[in-house]
């Protein structure tokens, strides 16, 4: 059984988002969706509009995917991956290179983004939409 395992903060769930857990869905048995705490959230200097447990809800209810856990740190990933037996980890090419260090444990993908969409964006045009 393949598994991979993705994180976010899956804030303003999207097409983006979406697309990105479907293709991963694609290329695995398993997918396993680390979802950014309220408190690593804030570690990171981001605010969400959602709580971690509306996005884990959201993200849990995803055709595509089969398991949610929480992201409380960066150092975790190393955990999670050995823990869950997980084959990829996958992430979005604006990580390219961070992760670079799990690839002693498993295949390090760093995926495309859907062009023209992101949770900032939305935010931004929001904010000016409303102002």
């Amino acid at each position: 059984m393949k598994t991979i395992i993705t994180y976010g903060t899956f804030d303003l769930f999207h097409f983006g988002h979406v697309r990105l857990l479907e293709r991963l869905s694609k290329m695995c048995d398993q997918l396993i969706v680390g979802v950014s705490t309220d408190e690593f959230n804030a570690l990171k200097g981001k605010a969400a509009f959602f709580s971690y447990e509306q996005r884990s809800e959201i993200i849990n209810a995803c055709k595509y995917v089969s398991r949610v856990i929480p992201e409380n740190n960066w150092q975790q990933k190393a955990q999670d991956i050995e823990h869950y037996d997980v084959d990829i980890f996958a992430i979005g090419d604006d990580w390219k290179g961070q992760f670079d260090h799990l690839a002693s444990q498993c295949e390090v993908l760093y995926l495309t983004r859907t062009e023209d969409i992101s949770t900032t964006e939305i935010k931004n045009n929001l904010s000016t939409t409303m102002s």
